[in-house]
C-alpha cells in the first residue's frame, strides 16, 4: 500500500477528501443557480430553454456531470464512513449526552440532513434531468419546471430541502476550512462571509424558483 493511499484511508485523509469533494459540488451549485435565474425572464421560458439545451447537448458538459457524479458519489460514501467511524469512537455520548457535548447542532445532524438531501436529489433528478437527458421526444424544461412547481406538494418538499441544504452547508463549509487549517484569525472573516453566500444566500435564490411559479409570477 502506497503512502498516498495509506494517507486517504486515515481519518484525517478522508477529512480533507471530504472538504474537497464537498467546495467541489459548492462550485456546481453557483453554475446551477446561475442557469436558474433564466426562469425570472420574462421570455416564456424561452432563454432558459436555449441554456437547456446547451447543457444536455455540449459533450463538455456531459463528461463534466460524469465528474460532478463521481464527486457527489465519493462525498456521500465518505459522509457516511465518517459517521459510522464517530458513532463508534463515542458510542455512549450519542446515547446518553449527544445534547451537551461540544459539537453544534449541525454537526450532530449532518448526517441526517445529508440523508434527506440524497432523496431530495433522487426525486429531482428524476422530475428534471431524466426527462432532459432520456426522453425520445422534444422536452421544454422551463414548462416541466413550471408543471412541478404548481403542486404544493413538491414546493413544499423542495423548500424544506433547501433550509436543510443550507444547514447541511454552514456545517460542511466551516468543517472543510478548519480541516484545511485555514479557520484562523486572518482568514476567518472571508471564510465566514463566502460561507454566508453559500449556506444562505444561494439557498435563498433557488427558493424564490417555486414561489415564482406556484404563485403565479411567471
Amino acid at each position: 500500500m502506497t503512502n498516498f493511499t495509506q494517507f486517504f484511508r486515515s481519518t484525517i485523509g478522508r477529512k480533507l477528501l471530504m472538504g474537497f469533494t464537498g467546495l467541489f459540488l459548492c462550485s456546481f451549485l453557483v453554475v446551477h443557480f446561475a442557469g436558474n435565474l433564466l426562469l425570472f425572464r420574462s421570455d416564456n421560458g424561452v432563454a432558459f430553454n436555449q441554456y437547456a439545451e446547451f447543457m444536455a447537448s455540449n459533450p463538455a458538459i456531459r463528461t463534466m456531470e460524469i465528474g460532478l457524479f463521481l464527486g457527489l458519489m465519493v462525498h456521500i460514501a465518505l459522509g457516511i464512513r465518517l459517521w459510522l467511524a464517530n458513532r463508534r469512537v463515542r458510542p455512549e455520548q450519542y446515547k446518553v449526552n449527544a445534547g451537551s457535548d461540544t459539537s453544534s447542532l449541525a454537526s450532530r445532524v449532518s448526517f441526517l440532513s445529508g440523508s434527506i438531501l440524497f432523496i431530495f436529489l433522487v426525486i429531482h433528478l428524476r422530475t428534471f434531468f431524466v426527462p432532459s437527458r432520456f426522453s425520445s421526444s422534444e422536452v421544454s424544461m422551463y414548462h416541466l419546471v413550471q408543471d412541478a412547481f404548481a403542486s404544493p406538494l413538491y414546493s413544499l418538499f423542495y423548500l424544506v430541502a433547501l433550509a436543510l441544504l443550507g444547514y447541511h452547508l454552514r456545517h460542511g463549509f466551516q468543517s472543510a476550512f478548519q480541516t484545511f487549517g485555514l479557520r484562523g484569525k486572518r482568514y476567518l472573516p472571508l471564510i465566514e462571509m463566502v460561507g454566508f453566500i453559500f449556506w444562505f444566500l444561494i439557498p435563498l435564490g433557488f427558493a424564490a424558483m417555486p414561489l415564482f411559479f406556484y404563485f403565479g409570477l411567471s
